[in-house]
């Protein structure tokens, strides 16, 4: 039909900062082509300080972040483009306010073990977030329920093996083209 949008997929790769978000998000947009996005690119300068000074950034400072990204996901749905975004998502209101971008959005949730994620952030280097943050992620963190479109990943598997799993689970075709990429 005339002036029909190309069907897209948006997806958003969730879980506490140290999991593997923004690695298995871009394997998934290597696999399938979607455009992918690093949500920690859209906050503030000043949400950035309070995280890189060990403050956790409370509800109020993350709305206008949360819609910022639900924008930039509507976008690029009405260009046709799909897209993969790797965002912690936390919070089942966070995921709500997200879904308000484009039609559909998908959740992939890196869970796993306190341990092994604090162990992995303790060797960033390059990362603003400190490990000292975990627990405040851990304690405001709300899984995936029954009715949110999406599929719970454990961590602990590798990154390729994560993305990979990732694309069959939500049954993401390899290659949808992604214009501007």
């Amino acid at each position: 039909m005339t002036g029909d949008r190309p069907l897209t997929r948006h997806v958003v790769v969730m879980g506490v900062s140290g999991a593997g978000k923004t690695t298995v998000a871009r394997g998934i947009s290597e696999l399938t082509g979607l455009r992918f996005a690093e949500a920690d690119e859209f906050h503030s300068e000043s949400n950035v300080a309070r995280m890189r000074s060990g403050v956790p950034l409370d509800d109020a400072d993350r709305w206008p972040w949360l819609r910022d990204l639900a924008a930039w996901m509507a976008a690029r749905h009405a260009e046709g483009v799909s897209t993969v975004l790797a965002c912690s998502a936390l919070k089942r209101s966070y995921r709500d306010v997200l879904r308000q971008g484009p039609p559909d959005v998908e959740f992939v949730h890196l869970a796993g073990a306190a341990e092994l994620i604090r162990d992995r952030m303790s060797r960033r280097a390059d990362h603003y977030m400190p490990a000292s943050l975990l627990d405040s992620q851990r304690a405001i963190l709300e899984p995936l329920t029954p009715e949110e479109a999406g599929v719970v990943l454990d961590v602990a598997l590798a990154p390729d093996e994560l993305a990979g799993a990732a694309v069959a689970r939500l049954g993401l075709p390899a290659g949808i083209p992604v214009s501007g990429r």
